[in-house]
């Protein structure tokens, strides 16, 4: 039987997993990806040791502490994460079910939430790769007179309804070259200033740590041992045995470092992915909502499919970290319905291999939900 996962480095399959582990990068990698970028997105270029980290810096080169931002209501804690770094103030904006992100409407309202802090800005981040209606949101912003930040980890690559690519509407864009994000090297992440800062940044300039970058050339190789051996049940045990040891890293405790660049071998693998990028428009995940979501999940596993995990827990997810975010529920009850609902599955697979998945999914598919 054939077992496909979210997790445990399923993006590496065949020899990518020994290719990432054997690749070298050098001194020039850094200047070739900074150039890339700062072409491609039309501003001036930073890499970073993660997403989080490119998010703080791109918060604090345009708002001062104590400025509010909205933010997505179905997020990732590392969202969340940056936004406090960077001494602001989160306000949470409910989802539309159809596609996972906030609306004008949702926006409006959260406006009205905002409290007693002036909120300045937004966060896109085109949730699991599906695209804002960017226009609205613009003529949001320009009504409001806000700066909108864009967050690539879910989107790198695709393009808004009026052709336009992601990463080149807003004053700043953040990329992360996260596990499982639409470039994938492990760690890394990038800041591109598309406008003039109000404020200043350091650009990071120092390198990884030796453990973090040993965990990050290390990981899909682990991950395609773990993969393999959950035919015998002891593929799981072994990844939190490596997790326990801090050999493995879980994604969301990827510290955020101000300081700290990707690994050489990062910039040289993210420089090549983000040029073998298809002008598709394909999302990062699919996704619907179902009915007894827990029953399909282990009838999903049964048959050889992992697809349990993050974005199945909390609105701001990994659930370990969600009491830390003080999540106005009663105001984003979509996106609460949402985490206890939603099926994801990632794209990297063929229809065929997800044929029986699918299949499956129909049966517990919400009547009427969007998706697939």
């Amino acid at each position: 039987m054939k077992r496909f996962f979210l997790g445990m480095a399923a993006g590496y399959s065949g020899m990518k997993w020994f290719k990432h582990l054997t690749t070298v990068g050098h001194q020039e990698d850094y200047k070739d990806l900074t150039r890339y970028l700062a072409s491609r997105y039309n501003g001036k270029a930073v890499l970073t040791k993660n997403g989080r980290s490119a998010l703080t810096l791109a918060l604090k080169a345009f708002f001062k502490p104590g400025d509010a931002i909205l933010v997505n209501g179905f997020t990732c804690y590392a969202v969340y994460e940056a936004v406090k770094a960077a001494k602001l103030v989160p306000v949470f904006a409910d989802i539309s079910k159809k596609d996972l992100n906030f609306n004008i409407t949702t926006l409006e309202d959260g406006l009205k939430n905002g409290g007693n802090s002036k909120i300045r800005g937004i966060i896109v981040q085109n949730t699991l790769g599906n695209p804002v209606n960017i226009g609205e949101i613009e003529k949001f912003a320009k009504k409001h007179e806000l700066t909108i930040i864009e967050d690539l980890a879910h989107c790198t690559g695709i393009r808004y309804a009026d052709g336009r690519e992601v990463g080149t509407v807003g004053a700043a864009v953040a990329l992360s070259f996260g596990k499982d994000k639409s470039i994938d090297t492990i760690s890394g992440g990038a800041l591109v200033l598309r406008y003039p800062t109000l404020y200043g940044i350091i650009a990071p300039m120092k390198v990884p740590k030796i453990s973090d970058h040993l965990r990050a050339k290390f990981y899909p190789m682990f991950g395609t041992l773990c993969r393999r051996l959950t035919r015998f049940h002891i593929g799981g045990a072994l990844m939190r045995f490596l997790v326990k040891i801090h050999f493995v890293e879980r994604s969301a405790d990827n510290r955020l470092d101000l300081e700290r660049k990707p690994s050489k071998f990062e910039a040289r693998l993210a420089m090549k992915q983000l040029q073998e990028l298809r002008d598709d428009n394909k999302p990062l995940r699919k996704f619907c909502f179902v009915n007894n979501r827990t029953t399909l999940l282990e009838k999903l596993q049964r048959i050889g499919y992992y697809f349990s995990g993050f974005w199945y827990e909390k609105p701001i997810s990994p659930e370990r970290y969600y009491s830390l975010a003080g999540f106005p529920e009663e105001r984003c009850p979509n996106a609460l319905y949402a985490a206890s609902h939603i099926i994801n599955i990632p794209t990297y697979y063929s229809e065929s291999d997800l044929k029986p998945a699918m299949d499956l999914i129909e049966k517990y598919k919400e009547k009427g939900a969007n998706g697939f």
